[in-house]
């Protein structure tokens, strides 16, 4: 699948990186450049392309209002956020892009985020072809389901994206959040555990803890403890110990049937 694709940083040397790095990878076509928002808004609405690398601080319209923009003329381009500044990551997600990149950008993470951006494109054009009365359910529903398709991950310098159903269960200690997946150790840009449970399907994410959320499919034993109560070992590399608090205890006896 080739993926048209629209550079936009009001910075030339950016923008030839970017399209140099881009031209390395199979299937990618640079098809425009923009300078600032509204020379990008112009050029995406003409050409409409599959892919927008989009930066965040440019003149005019900055690269939230461009995502929005895209969002209220219905225009089907998949953004990748590319930027020097880390703070903007979980507003990145709400205007629902495919991932965020942190200049200087390297190149194996913007490989990453292509093939996130194809396996989104492709999935998205399967869905509208098999199913077009999507487009008439209720628009907050939708957004919802976009909101929660996709969790931020810091690990170190790096911002990944992960799923919600990847993630084995999410620890509070120090006023930090670290969630943790099969296969992956970080930090949360969350600022609470609320913040983060309102984005995750409560029916598959519990509190179980007040410092811990856990994903029930990712339960691999659980231990009896003290007065009735229960310790859980999760499906991680560590095998992670995580205990339920006496609220959350009955709860889980009733789920699995204890």
């Amino acid at each position: 699948m080739n993926l048209s694709t629209v550079v936009v940083d009001d910075e030339q040397p950016a923008r030839n990186e970017l399209c140099f790095q881009l031209e390395l990878l199979k299937d990618v076509e640079v098809v425009g450049q923009a300078r600032d928002g509204a020379h990008a808004l112009q050029i995406i609405k003409e050409l409409k392309p599959d892919l927008v690398l989009l930066d965040i601080q440019m003149p005019g319209p900055n690269g939230f209002d461009v995502a929005r923009e895209l969002v209220s003329n219905r225009i089907n381009s998949h953004v990748i956020f590319v930027t020097a500044y880390d703070q903007y990551a979980i507003e990145a997600f709400d205007v629902n892009a495919v991932d965020y990149l942190l200049k200087p950008v390297d190149p194996d993470r913007l490989a990453e985020a292509i093939r996130r951006a194809r396996s989104h494109i492709r999935a998205a054009r399967i869905s509208e072809a098999q199913v077009p009365a999507l487009e008439n359910r209720d628009s907050k529903q939708a957004e919802t389901r976009l909101r929660r398709s996709q969790i931020a991950l810091r690990i170190d310098d790096r911002l990944l994206l992960v799923q919600p159903d990847d993630i084995v269960y999410a620890s509070l200690s120090d006023d930090v959040i670290t969630l943790v997946t099969g296969n992956l150790r970080g930090v949360s840009n969350c600022r609470t555990l609320d913040e983060l449970h309102s984005v995750l399907d409560p029916s598959v994410f519990w509190r179980v803890h007040r410092s811990h959320l856990v994903n029930i499919n990712k339960i691999k034993e659980i231990v009896p403890w003290f007065s009735r109560n229960y310790i859980l070992k999760m499906k991680d590399p560590k095998s992670t110990e995580i205990p339920v608090s006496r609220t959350q205890t009955k709860r889980l006896r009733e789920y699995l049937n204890l």
